[in-house]
């Protein structure tokens, strides 16, 4: 019974949390078309956890702008959890005993604004080798309807998905079930409470409000109770500036002004559009399969110049940025290069990790142990690879790799960590540039010549590649290698930028 009860905690906190960072929007002045905010408010039933409207409508990445969106929040204690496309009609994958998520899809998009989105949110993840896993957007986590829809009888894999589901909710055509379908997202493998808690400080530091990183209670899951309890689950930015006022989280001491900037190659979960505003974001998420490059792009000729000209235009206009990054680590180093100490412009770097989220700068006091760097010869090659382990050890596969591929490297430089490489080994914006700068520095003494191609593997925290970046002169011609997801066992990296 005791677990029991602390899982009903958990998931109200966690619903709590997901609703305050959606909350923090209404005190952003990034954000001015969130308009409304609500928490197990009156809505379609399941959808009605937390509630967002837009005053104008929100960009999507479909034809129609988003009016609304919906929420469904569903919490486990364990994120051992799967499922798939049978369970969208089993009423116990939601915890019911009568309809399904699917079934309460199809009531709430009966009195929903035509223009609405519908999100399930999950820790669970999908099952390996489900349909479900195939039709759902890498984009914006919506079903794709390309994919469900494909030629094919009842008979065929993606018809007898059709079938099921268009039976389940006694429709009499695909067209029915496509109009059902529409908007429907699902977010699985969703972040963990300890990083809903993370991610809500970070939103309300960012916002001018007091944070809650020193006690055991996260005193805003309590408040998130209290107002449930008095009936107050309904916010506009009026609404909400005198909450806050009235709990004295209204910090003394003005927010230093930051402009928030986003890059994404990957991500776009529910929270992640209130980075920054649609004109100081820049999605390169169409150009991505999940985390590898689609054959129609390209990472010099595409996805370079994209990156450079949206960083220059930033760059041009403020001298003092937030960077969303949740992106490829050849683009944390790009953006470190285009940058750089010279560009004259102080960033603020938003973390995102198993160790949660938090905002990190080269001078933020967190110093840690520098790094054990070893070189040794491996060819008779005048080049040399750059290999960073930090967060995973990545020496044998890069080891093969230039075995098979680059036999022009015959120098390798190892950065790892003291004690090995964990998630946890870099612990904050000053320790990352120290590990950086010093990684520059062992690679240009190793250098016989300055014009010495570098060829730089990375398995670390996207700020580290960041600061690297920053040292581009110092490192001189370097090639950047991205982790080949989407490749054979004998291939396991592909080259991304170069540098001259």
């Amino acid at each position: 019974m005791a677990n029991s009860v602390e899982a009903g905690w958990h998931g109200h906190d966690y619903q709590a949390r997901f609703f305050w960072i959606h909350a923090s929007a209404l005190r952003d002045p990034d954000q001015t078309h969130v308009c409304e905010v609500s928490y197990e408010a009156n809505g379609p039933k399941a959808f009605d956890d937390v509630i967002v409207r837009y005053d104008p409508p929100r960009p999507s990445t479909g034809p129609n702008r988003i009016a609304v969106d919906f929420h469904q929040i569903k919490f486990h204690v364990t994120v051992g959890g799967r499922f798939g496309y049978l369970d969208l009609i089993d009423p116990a994958f939601i915890g019911a005993t009568t309809f399904s998520v699917l079934e309460r899809l199809k009531k709430a998009k009966e009195s929903a604004p035509k223009n609405s989105a519908f999100t399930l949110v999950t820790v669970d993840g999908i099952r390996d080798s489900d349909p479900l896993g195939s039709i759902i957007s890498a984009t914006d986590y919506a079903l794709r309807m390309d994919k469900i829809f494909v030629a094919g009888g009842d008979r065929s894999k993606m018809g007898k998905v059709r079938k099921l589901w268009r039976e389940h909710l006694r429709l009499k055509s695909d067209e029915e079930l496509r109009e059902v379908l529409s908007g429907f997202h699902i977010t699985a493998a969703h972040r963990s409470l300890q990083q809903l808690r993370d991610e809500v400080n970070l939103r309300f530091k960012v916002v001018g409000l007091v944070s809650c990183n020193d006690t055991i209670e996260f005193r805003f899951d309590a408040a998130a109770r209290a107002l449930k309890a008095s009936g107050r689950n309904k916010f506009s930015r009026a609404d909400f500036e005198s909450l806050c006022n009235e709990e004295g989280w209204i910090r003394s001491q003005k927010p230093e002004e930051y402009l928030n900037v986003a890059i994404r190659s990957f991500g776009d979960g529910p929270t992640d559009r209130l980075d920054a505003r649609p004109e100081q974001t820049l999605s390169l998420l169409d150009l991505f399969g999940e985390r590898h490059l689609l054959s129609y792009s390209n990472w010099i000729s595409v996805v370079q110049p994209a990156v450079v000209n949206f960083l220059t235009k930033i760059r041009q206009r403020h001298k003092r940025i937030r960077l969303f990054l949740d992106a490829h680590s050849s683009i944390a180093f790009l953006a470190g290069v285009s940058l750089g100490l010279k560009s004259g412009v102080a960033v603020e770097f938003v973390q995102k990790g198993r160790s949660g989220v938090s905002v990190w700068r080269p001078d933020d006091g967190c110093r840690g142990d520098n790094a054990v760097d070893t070189v040794e010869d491996i060819g008779e090659g005048t080049e040399i690879a750059l290999v960073v382990s930090l967060s995973r050890n990545a020496l044998d596969d890069v080891r093969n790799y230039l075995k098979k591929s680059v036999p022009s490297v015959g120098k390798l430089v190892h950065i790892s960590a003291v004690g090995g490489p964990s998630q946890r080994s870099v612990i904050g914006g000053e320790h990352a540039a120290q590990l950086a700068d010093a990684a520059a520095t062992t690679v240009k003494v190793a250098k016989s010549a300055r014009d010495t191609i570098v060829h730089i593997f990375v398995a670390g925290p996207n700020s580290f590649t960041f600061y690297l970046g920053q040292n581009r002169e110092a490192l001189g011609p370097c090639i950047l290698y991205e982790f080949d997801f989407g490749g054979s066992a004998e291939i396991s990296y592909r080259p991304s930028f170069s540098f001259e």
